[in-house]
């Protein structure tokens, strides 16, 4: 069955690439669609009620990837076939892709309008005073992050764990993006949603940043740059997690990254990230293009690592 999921992988990963989101009822965004009804009924400024509140839903997430599984236990062709279903519903590297272009198009044009609406639908600072060098080094730290967060976390736990790897490592994404938000009001009933997020890509972040590297001469970056910055700039960062893969586009794409940014809540005085200069326009392109490649990278390696799992699995049994 491993290779039934292997192949799944590659299947839901080619079909976001060539044909992208689901264009009727996005899993994705009917799932933060629910997450944020039921918050709306449930909200109490304690973490008990967050903690319901995201295990119940990234629970039912998982239920529905085990359904999904042993669904697939009549045959391999049903396991690729649904794990390739589930792939292609959670992966967003099609839609981060096209936000990337659109980010870069509405920059080139000189139209900051429309980047900071784009940007706004993306990530949770301020964007509202952002100009050309701001908006462009935010775009490229966007990029980076939901690299991570919507097609290496949930590969990785797709080969993991299948169908409720899936379901479930992206239900924690979504969870801790609407309730984990750096806003005084989720600090309480967000704190279990922040938390499992912290652990669920506390290997996926890390995945990510060396894909990264790999992949940075592809597009005419500097794999020792993006090394050097991955390995010496988040040593400062007070998360586990953030500013791994941004160090890591940022030595890549040779610019600089982090800084005073500015949020809902206040502003933040983040680590710089890399040494190279302010990121333009034309580095949110390459951004978005060093993204599409650790994408592929991932899926193949989703794939591998699926088999050996599945390797270790029947050794064991």
């Amino acid at each position: 069955m491993s290779a039934a999921r292997a192949i799944g992988l590659l299947l839901g990963v080619l079909a976001d690439g060539a044909i992208g989101d689901p264009r009727r009822a996005n899993p994705s965004v009917r799932f933060g669609e629910l997450s944020r009804c039921v918050e709306s009924r449930v909200y109490a400024d304690h973490p008990l009620p967050g903690a319901l509140h995201t295990t119940g839903l990234a629970g039912a997430a998982v239920l529905a990837g085990v359904a999904t599984e042993r669904f697939g236990r009549r045959g391999p062709v049903l396991q690729a076939a649904g794990t390739a279903v589930v792939t292609w519903a959670v992966l967003g590297g099609a839609r981060l892709a096209a936000n990337g272009t659109e980010l870069a198009r509405a920059l080139e044009t000189g139209d900051l309008e429309a980047a900071r609406r784009t940007l706004g639908g993306l990530d949770q600072r301020q964007t509202a005073g952002l100009e050309v060098i701001g908006l462009s080094r935010a775009s490229v730290e966007t990029v980076a992050e939901h690299t991570s967060d919507v097609v290496v976390a949930p590969l990785f736990w797709g080969a993991v764990a299948g169908a409720p790897g899936l379901l479930g490592s992206r239900a924690v994404t979504i969870l801790a993006r609407n309730a984990g938000r750096r806003v005084p009001k989720y600090r309480r009933f967000g704190w279990c949603a922040a938390r499992l997020d912290e652990f669920v890509n506390l290997l996926p972040t890390r995945a990510a940043a060396a894909m990264t590297v790999a992949a940075a001469p592809v597009v005419g970056g500097s794999a020792s740059g993006a090394w050097r910055a991955w390995r010496r700039d988040t040593l400062a960062h007070p998360s586990p997690n953030e500013g791994r893969v941004e160090a890591a586009f940022a030595g890549a794409l040779e610019v600089r990254l982090g800084g005073r940014t500015v949020y809902a809540h206040g502003q933040e005085e983040l680590p710089v990230l890399g040494d190279g200069r302010n990121p333009d326009t034309g580095h949110v392109t390459r951004a978005v293009e060093l993204s599409r490649v650790v994408g592929w990278l991932a899926g193949l390696s989703s794939a591998v690592l699926a088999l050996l799992v599945g390797l270790r699995r029947r050794r064991r049994a």
